[in-house]
């Protein structure tokens, strides 16, 4: 073969290489996948990191929001120690791994109208890993690397709610302390909260009430005592004008040797009395019987003007579904306008209308005879309901129940108070099914988050 036959030869061998070369598709998977594993590394990186960013995002805004409820709650000075120890149960540690978290009391609250919220911020720094193949650099640095950070913030304002009493000494007269204790040693208010407008003092015992609040200094009342608490004002002043007017004139008090004279028929009480509406009755009522009081489901209310109650070693009893509030009223003088003598009060208040939750009332524009030397002893207690006392210096000895035919609530309301030995308010809670507002007074309670 000639030489110029072999390049003819070689180059036509170099041609049909070519064109098998080119329509060859094997190991294009290989070569295509080179190219591009990279970028695919890269984003999946990049997902699979968002991923966790988000999960530590979530947990960093959850840590935010206990913490900033803590601090809220707490609102003392420690407040901070309270946020951080709250967000490093959630595995955020100030100043480890890459956490940071910080709480700032006085802060402006979402609505502007306060400055007063607490807020925590929440913040980690997460090292890159394969996202950095495409080229992402993070925002910032960890140990000197690129790294991602994600923060959360919370906003919370320390929560009011009102606490309500079972016992408030409103010391209208100016009486330090308007609530006491003599020993006490037996006394139990546990369920109850008791307040003062001044101050309190329990020497030896707390009276086991739930919280001891007084408007200047709690001297030992309660379980949890707290000082400075704002005046509650008398929430029960205004039914005043539900009282009728006093058309009686003057009627004698009941004589010290009774019956001598007697008192008049309309003033001496026993057996089934059916009552509807108002009855009033002139001077000292007493009972010569135990008397029963039947009324319709709106209740009665029986007005004593210028007298007081003496239930005489007998009891005052209101049957199953009836109600009745006991009013003292009249004019300025020397008469006595509470209950006395043994037995019981066994009443239910009227859950509705104007005298709704209130079992007995002490007009307060009346100014003398009003005080009660053993309350819850004599005569015994078994009320639903308000006994409302606002002049009255009252001792108070013996337990209260509630009454017989009625839910357990009790609710004592007085100028000042002193518990003396016992002093027990039993089975109670049940104030709103009664028909009473409980007195109440504003206090600070758990955080509440408002951003």
């Amino acid at each position: 073969m000639t030489c110029v036959s072999r390049i003819k030869s070689a180059r036509a061998g170099a041609l049909r290489f070519l064109r098998r070369f080119a329509t060859n598709t094997r190991g294009n998977i290989a070569v295509m996948s080179a190219l591009v594993l990279p970028a695919l590394v890269g984003t999946f990186g990049l997902g699979t990191e968002a991923v966790s960013w988000y999960a530590t995002a979530r947990s960093a805004q959850n840590a935010a929001d206990s913490a900033a409820i803590a601090a809220a709650s707490n609102a003392g000075a420690n407040y901070t120690t309270e946020a951080l120890a709250v967000a490093a149960r959630y595995g955020f540690v100030n100043g480890q791994g890459g956490a940071t978290v910080t709480a700032a009391n006085n802060q402006p609250c979402p609505s502007g109208a306060a400055s007063n919220c607490y807020k925590v911020t929440v913040s980690k720094s997460l090292p890159l890993l394969l996202a950095g193949v495409v080229g992402y650099r993070g925002n910032a640095t960890l140990s000197g690397a690129p790294a991602q950070k994600v923060t959360a913030s919370s906003v919370a304002l320390q929560g009011i709610s009102p606490r309500p009493y079972c016992v408030l000494a409103l010391a209208s007269s100016g009486t330090t302390p308007a609530l006491r204790t003599n020993g006490a040693p037996k006394a139990d208010l546990a369920g109850c909260n008791v307040m003062s407008n001044t101050a309190s003092t329990c020497n030896g015992h707390n009276l086991n009430a739930d919280h001891g609040d007084a408007h200047t200094t709690d001297g030992g009342c309660g379980v949890i005592q707290t000082d400075n608490v704002a005046t509650v004002p008398d929430p029960y002043a205004a039914l005043v004008d539900s009282v009728p007017a006093n058309t009686c004139g003057s009627y004698p008090q009941e004589p010290t040797k009774k019956n001598q004279p007697a008192l008049q028929p309309p003033n001496l009480l026993w057996g089934i009395q059916a009552w509807s509406g108002t009855v009033q009755i002139c001077g000292d009522v007493q009972l010569t019987g135990p008397v029963t009081v039947n009324t319709d489901s709106n209740g009665a209310v029986l007005v004593i003007q210028n007298g007081q109650l003496d239930t005489n070693g007998f009891t005052l009893q209101t049957s199953n579904g009836s109600a009745l509030t006991v009013v003292f009223s009249g004019t300025a003088g020397a008469y006595t306008h509470a209950p006395t003598g043994g037995g019981t009060i066994d009443i239910a208040a009227p859950t509705s209308g104007a005298w709704s939750g209130v079992a007995m009332y002490q007009d307060p524009r009346l100014t003398e005879g009003l005080d009660i030397s053993a309350a819850g002893n004599s005569p015994t207690w078994d009320i639903t309901g308000l006994v409302y006392l606002p002049h009255a210096s009252v001792t108070f000895s013996g337990a209260v129940n509630k009454a017989s035919n009625g839910k357990s609530c009790f609710v004592l309301v007085a100028d000042n108070l002193l518990v003396n030995g016992t002093g027990n308010i039993l089975a109670h809670g049940e104030c709103p099914q009664a028909g009473l507002g409980m007195p109440s007074s504003p206090q600070p309670s758990r955080g509440l988050l408002v951003l």
